[in-house]
């Protein structure tokens, strides 16, 4: 019987699914990024600009925060076997026209699509795990599965780095395809059915204000930078409809018979509190490594494949502490590992903020390997405190939820900092040259210096130009990691509102158990 019934989901080849279910969701999660190092190629291909070109990652997680909100209901309506190789089949297919896409129109439209199948992989992933493991066992699960969901956006750069340097900007798609036809075959002979419920109606009036809304929002935040925010009538009107849609949704919600997000999942709250770490972390997770990559390949100069190879290690740290997270979450109250998870993520943030062109290799390695231990920690004790007190017919709807609020913390975390590091740029830049005058030391000492920063001449003038351009986006990089700080601090305060999970000890044994 399906968890909706109430029992655990007996599955007789357990570790095949799981092979499946990890496919599934490493596909999804590693989409989510894998395209950020080939954007400056993929730029010149399709002849468009870098803010235009920004559209192929903020296109994908928007379609996919929008299409995840409904999953639970899906799941119930058509059953989770056939909605689950619905989704994987229409992954791969879209993945592939992504990668023989060739103007911007054409590849926007596809991640679009790409997005709206991949958005039920890993809420659907999620809940057949916790569905065929006992309470007892569930830390191990989720560290299995967040293995996909957290390494996959880490891994992304690296992979997509060494495809485009040794193929081309098109394999990050292409590569997709062998490991979605060996998950559709899995699922297919492995998954057992659950029932489907035909009698279930939709609440398209939720569903439609809380996709406008969330359409709205995006929009104001990947155009605001280039239209001068409030300044633009059009940036203001999808503010004011980004917020009226998002208020009668919960207006809607609260008080319709039937909505798509069930309003008792609310009430608990561990499941609440895990909502809002759930945002933080997925700001952090996303906007981080799309920083990086223009970081370390136009402004540090490094190659596409050295920055791939710089930024894996946030997945090695990912991949320690959640396997000691893992096997640790029901000997140790998961609420203080999550708080130590938070301390090693604010402090990798700091050392970041004070990031400079001179800072080493190595000492970039630590950093990054640090920032993905703190991830780690935090996002398998969060899967086990979130969901030990939500009933079983509500895990599919959850699940969706909180990979929404990933999503959507996603989606808002690459728009604010690309937005926040242009305009930081332009005004660190005005500050800086306010220092350039007649009686600047460089301009009165006179040789091989002074000549080459001659302002007077045109050489001088562009090059003088250059070094302000560089010093104003290193400090601008600084200000995004220090608004990403201040993104961890609500996530830190919502451990205070989680009630400890039960140990093992004193759990009721589970009704069903492989």
């Amino acid at each position: 019987m399906p968890r909706e019934a109430g029992v655990e989901l007996h599955v007789k080849h357990r570790g095949l699914v799981v092979v499946c279910l990890m496919i599934a969701t490493l596909m999804q999660a590693l989409d989510s990024t894998i395209a950020n190092v080939a954007l400056p190629y993929m730029q010149g291909s399709l002849s468009a600009s870098y803010d235009e070109i920004t559209w192929v990652l903020t296109s994908y997680v928007v379609m996919a925060a929008i299409m995840t909100a409904p999953i639970g209901w899906l799941a119930l309506r058509f059953g989770r076997k056939n909605l689950f190789i619905l989704a994987l089949a229409g992954f791969t297919i879209t993945s592939m026209l992504c990668g023989v896409a060739g103007s911007l129109t054409q590849i926007v439209a596809y991640r679009l699509a790409q997005g709206a199948f991949g958005a039920a992989l890993v809420p659907l992933s999620q809940s057949t795990m916790m569905d065929m493991y006992p309470p007892e066992k569930r830390g191990a699960a989720m560290a299995m599965w967040g293995m996909g969901v957290m390494v996959g956006p880490i891994m992304g750069p690296t992979l997509g780095g060494y495809l485009t340097a040794a193929f081309d900007w098109r394999y990050v798609f292409f590569v997709n395809l062998p490991f979605g036809i060996a998950g559709v075959l899995g699922l297919l002979v492995f998954l057992p059915k659950t029932p489907a419920r035909p009698e279930e109606k939709f609440d398209w009036t939720g569903f439609l204000l809380l996709s406008g809304a969330l359409a709205a929002l995006q929009i104001a935040l990947d155009r605001g930078e280039e239209l001068d925010w409030l300044g633009s009538p059009v940036i203001t009107a999808c503010f004011v409809a980004a917020g009226l849609g998002f208020y009668l949704f919960g207006v809607h919600m609260f008080t319709a018979r039937n909505s798509f997000i069930p309003r008792e999942i609310f009430k608990d709250r561990n499941f609440f509190a895990g909502l809002v770490t759930m945002f933080s972390v997925g700001i952090i997770l996303v906007a981080s490594s799309a920083l990086l990559s223009p970081f370390l390949e136009s402004l540090a100069n490094y190659p596409v494949a050295t920055a791939g190879l710089l930024m894996a290690p946030r997945g090695i740290g990912i991949l320690i502490t959640m396997q000691i997270a893992g096997r640790l979450t029901n000997r140790f109250d998961p609420r203080k590992m999550m708080l130590l998870g938070y301390v090693m993520l604010a402090a990798a943030l700091i050392i970041q903020e004070r990031w400079t062109l001179n800072t080493s290799q190595w000492w970039m390695v630590f950093t990054i390997t640090l920032q993905g231990m703190g991830l780690g920690m935090i996002f398998v004790p969060l899967q086990v405190v979130a969901f030990y007190t939500i009933p079983g017919a509500l895990r599919t709807q959850g699940t969706a939820l909180l990979a929404l609020q990933r999503n959507i913390g996603s989606a808002i975390g690459i728009s604010l900092t690309s937005a926040l590091l242009a305009h930081m740029t332009q005004y660190e830049h005005a500050v800086l040259a306010g220092y350039v005058t007649p009686f600047a030391r460089p301009l009165q000492a006179g040789g091989t210096v002074s000549a080459l920063l001659n302002p007077a001449t045109p050489h001088g003038a562009a090059l003088l130009n250059t070094l302000l351009n560089i010093q104003s986006q290193i400090i601008a990089y600084g200000d995004d990691y220090k608004f990403m700080l201040f993104t961890v601090l609500p996530g830190a305060l919502c451990i205070l509102l989680m009630r400890r999970p039960p140990t093992p000890s004193t759990m009721a044994p589970p009704l069903l158990q492989d």
